[in-house]
């Protein structure tokens, strides 16, 4: 198998030292990653932090029947499922037929058996790959992320205009491009980050100029509206975008035409909207950020990108996915200890898949021992976001004090990692204090029950609601 290729993922769980050799060397014969264990409940949790693409199940187990794991199992989660026994008996024989365990082998198991096994595992995870890549990126086995894909496949196809949100790092741009994907439009894909630009050369940029339409245009340029012509246009952190250029937009969301810069020539666009923002949008359009009339327009159809910490079970998928793009790049074949995904999926993750992506790099990078990578959270450098900067808090002015308490607290508790008594010691407050208020945001439809629910901490301590 050719160095840097996608390569399957498998489980083994045997206490046969033996036979674990003998697996362990097809499965690197077959450029496979094989992990062991020995125990059930050691299976248990590798399979609960990790999908496989194929698992092998010795029934026989110091500390129980390996069949029992197979009740524990997401099966959707993993691969191909192989019960591996040197006993078989017709009690194991009818439990298996319930079961959705495709094959039954029996000690002694023959190489070219196990070959078999080991490419198929390499053919489904360069399978995932492939449906990733096809979803513009997209990777996740969680119920929040298949619904995500149900209905960016749902939505796809058609010319609605869609308004994405969520947090910074959570893939709004992915979800453009899997929008564009699922479209068949044969245009181009064309993201604008609204923010990054200069606010006075926006609309130059969005719509074309005509030579001399101002100073140093020395030539005609055509805009990124007409770039995108018969394709998607992704208007990043729309919020950002002047008001007087947010009118502009709306008449060409209406006629389908626009004129540049210093033009008087009508120009026919058929070009696909999809605008972003990482904050609440109905929030954004009652402080005047965003036009009621645009939001509306906007607003055909939206969509919530979930933050990291709702979805963990994906986390060790995504690692997964990024180190195997870091090894086809570079040519190497570098795996995760299996302990690392383990901490990778306890972490905070304030700066949520992008932050991720960039600690497997780092893991990566500072590897020294052999092929294996590590991660520890203490080590990572702090990055700012959007949703994290160094530890500030962005306001507007024009928020109300209500709104500013319940971004400090909101933001003080993600970064605490959902801890109410860590988040409560370093607001003044108490635990208590807290869950009041998380009650009444849920009340007004501002959090959803992970967040009030998804603390580690009860509230215990007793004080009276200062809000009231």
């Amino acid at each position: 198998m050719r160095s840097g290729a996608v390569t399957g993922n498998a489980l083994l769980v045997d206490d046969n030292d033996g036979f674990a050799r003998v697996v362990a060397e097809v499965a690197r014969q077959c450029g496979c990653r094989l992990v062991r264990a020995e125990t059930l409940d050691q299976a248990r949790e590798l399979t609960a932090k990790q999908g496989f693409d194929l698992i092998l199940v010795d029934i026989e187990l110091p500390d129980g029947n390996g069949l029992d794991l197979l009740d524990d199992l997401e099966v959707d989660a993993h691969g191909r499922i192989a019960i591996v026994t040197g006993a078989p008996s017709v009690e194991s024989v009818l439990r298996i037929l319930k079961s959705p365990v495709v094959d039954y082998l029996v000690k002694p198991v023959t190489a070219a058996a196990l070959q078999q096994l080991f490419t198929e595992a390499n053919d489904y995870a360069r399978h995932r790959t492939t449906l990733a890549e096809s979803a513009g990126g997209m990777i996740g086995r969680s119920p929040q992320i298949r619904a995500l894909l149900g209905e960016i496949a749902q939505v796809g196809p058609t010319d609605v205009s869609v308004l994405v949100h969520g947090e910074s790092g959570t893939g709004k741009e992915l979800v453009a491009r899997a929008l564009h994907h699922a479209s068949g439009r044969s245009g181009a894909f064309v993201a604008v980050n609204c923010g990054a630009l200069a606010q006075d050369l926006l609309g130059s940029l969005l719509f074309g100029h005509e030579r001399g339409s101002f100073t140093g245009a020395v030539q005609s340029h055509t805009g990124y509206f007409e770039q995108a012509q018969g394709g998607t246009l992704f208007l990043d952190e729309i919020t950002e975008m002047p008001q007087a250029l947010q009118v502009y937009l709306l008449r060409v969301i209406e006629t389908r035409t626009f004129t540049r810069v210093g033009g008087t020539r009508e120009i026919p666009v058929d070009v696909r909207l999809i605008a972003a923002t990482n904050r609440e949008p109905r929030a954004c359009m009652e402080e005047g950020l965003l036009r009621q009339d645009l939001y509306y327009r906007l607003s055909g159809y939206r969509l919530h990108t979930p933050p990291l910490r709702e979805h963990r079970e994906d986390i060790p998928l995504l690692a997964r996915h990024f180190l195997d793009s870091l090894n086809r790049r570079y040519g190497t074949a570098k795996h995760f200890a299996p302990e690392a995904l383990v901490r990778m999926g306890e972490a905070a993750w304030p700066g949520n898949v992008r932050e991720l992506r960039h600690a497997v790099q780092r893991s990566y990078l500072i590897a020294r021992e052999g092929n294996q990578l590590d991660f520890q959270p203490e080590s990572m450098p702090h990055t700012a976001t959007d949703s994290d900067q160094s530890g500030l808090v962005k306001f507007t002015v024009g928020m109300s004090f209500e709104d500013i308490e319940r971004e400090m607290l909101l933001k003080t508790l993600a970064r605490c990692g959902n801890n109410k008594s860590r988040a409560a010691r370093i607001l003044g407050i108490t635990s208590k204090t807290i869950y009041n208020r998380l009650v009444r945001y849920r009340a007004l439809g501002l959090i959803d029950d992970a967040t009030l629910h998804g603390s580690i901490d009860d509230p215990s301590e007793e004080e009276p609601d200062l809000s009231r």
